[in-house]
């Protein structure tokens, strides 16, 4: 069974996504942990499913003794003090978001058809809450009328945490601002049409657009600090995550060799004692077992085709990451997707789903596949730099700097680029110094 395939015409001509092509997608974007759990819970509904364990549990504790190499974090490295939310009661809950998510859906009152959109939105947001996708988008996968997945939208959008659902950040402010049930114009207006001036401090200017005061704007851009930006966060700010890796690199002679770790994966096989009734005389127990034969093929295929995506994957990221595998972090390249998709003859999207939640266990740590696409930073020579490889360097340069005369953004740019023959702006230098949690010149400056 191929991943990228499934899809249906009918004479209508328009394509269909079958139930296979959506339990394959599905089984591929789970985790290890996530997989063992699912497979249980199959084998729960289908008595022809009998599994074999490899004790999953023990490798989690193995970690939890510190016998397991922590996973690595680029940004957790240089986090400073931690921002608090009113929200973070909800970390202590051992549920992630799409867990707490769907917990929400099965209390509600939907038509099925409904209940099927939103449970599969609901699985499609990212750590932050955010669907990526367009409606358009997400009604070609689901082989729905965007009207039904507007309406499924409409309905996320109204669950906790506030701005869940959100397509962008103007959207997820505005969903939080309308479940206060206040009704603030001024406040709307703002986010609607002066979001980008306003995180350039441009009161004067909004003021004048508004014919408000300054200090209507500054009261105005008070309250929307307040707002949630990334309302999916909270759910990852946990003290330690525990998983179990998908693939390990082992370094034979010269060359790095990929193999999957299968040994925390269940066999599955069938229940002999089940498998006769597949010839009963009985034709409802006969037509029942089938259908469970069937679901029992299916599920074996689209884990098959699960470990061989991720497998093809990974070795595609090896052979492009090699200097990192031999070298370290600081020689990360740039990488994309799409470039992993071209290699492979695999849908960009199926990559997505074949590196999210996905781990490796490497001469030099476990890793989230994630970790290995960068984006690419002009250097002098030909050859290009990843984000991670300078947000490296900028660390180093800050570590080693005059506390009392801290370098600028501008002074890091110029000290990269005389250093280590790397081209980046001013602005670039202050994105990436705030993704990793590092305060600017004047804040970092300590006095006598």
């Amino acid at each position: 069974m191929n991943m990228d395939f499934g899809l249906y015409q009918q004479q209508s001509m328009k394509m269909v996504m079958t139930n296979e092509l959506r339990q394959a997608i599905t089984i591929l974007q789970y985790s290890a942990l996530e997989l063992n759990d699912y497979l249980h819970d199959q084998q729960l509904e289908n008595p022809l499913i009998e599994l074999k364990d490899h004790n999953v549990t023990e490798e989690v504790e193995r970690q939890k003794m510190n016998e397991f190499t922590p996973v690595y974090d680029y940004k957790s490295k240089y986090d400073g003090e931690e921002d608090y939310s009113p929200l973070d009661y909800i970390s202590e809950q051992e549920e992630g978001l799409q867990d707490y998510l769907l917990n929400q859906i099965r209390l509600l009152h939907l038509q099925p058809e409904t209940r099927r959109i939103v449970t599969y939105l609901a699985l499609s947001v990212d750590e932050n809450g955010y669907l990526k996708q367009t409606c358009e988008e997400l009604a070609e996968e689901m082989s729905e009328e965007e009207e039904a997945v507007t309406k499924g939208m409409e309905v996320l959008q109204s669950l906790e945490p506030f701005g869940v659902g959100a397509r962008n950040l103007k959207e997820c402010l505005l969903i939080q601002l309308r479940q206060l049930e206040t009704k603030d114009p001024l406040t709307e207006a703002v986010i609607m049409n002066h979001l980008d001036i306003l995180a350039k401090n441009k009161f004067k200017e909004i003021a004048k657009a508004e014919n408000v005061t300054i200090d209507d704007v500054q009261y105005v851009a008070d309250f929307i600090q307040t707002l949630n930006p990334r309302p999916g966060a909270v759910f990852h700010d946990e003290p330690a995550r525990y998983v179990v890796p998908d693939v390990t690199v082992m370094k034979i002679k010269n060359d790095f060799v990929v193999r999957l770790n299968e040994q925390h994966m269940p066999k599955m096989f069938m229940n002999k004692h089940y498998e006769k009734m597949l010839k009963d005389n009985e034709t409802d127990i006969r037509k029942y077992m089938k259908q469970k034969f069937d679901q029992f093929q299916w599920i074996l295929r689209s884990i098959e085709q699960r470990q061989q995506t991720i497998l093809k994957v990974t070795e595609a990221i090896v052979r492009h990451q090699y200097d990192f595998f031999l070298h370290g972090p600081s020689h990360l390249k740039p990488l994309t997707l799409k470039t992993i998709s071209e290699e492979t003859d695999v849908h960009e999207s199926t990559v997505s789903r074949a590196t999210m939640k996905k781990y490796v266990q490497t001469p030099r740590g476990l890793y989230e596949l994630k970790y290995f696409f960068t984006s690419a930073v002009g250097r002098d020579s030909a050859e290009s730099s990843s984000s991670e490889r300078v947000k490296i360097y900028m660390k180093r340069l800050i570590d080693e700097e005059n506390k009392h005369k801290p370098f600028s953004d501008q002074k890091l740019a110029d000290l990269l680029k005389s250093e280590h023959k790397i081209r980046v702006s001013r602005r670039t230098v202050a994105k990436y110094r705030e993704e990793m949690h590092i305060s600017s010149s004047s804040q970092r400056k300590r006095h006598k």
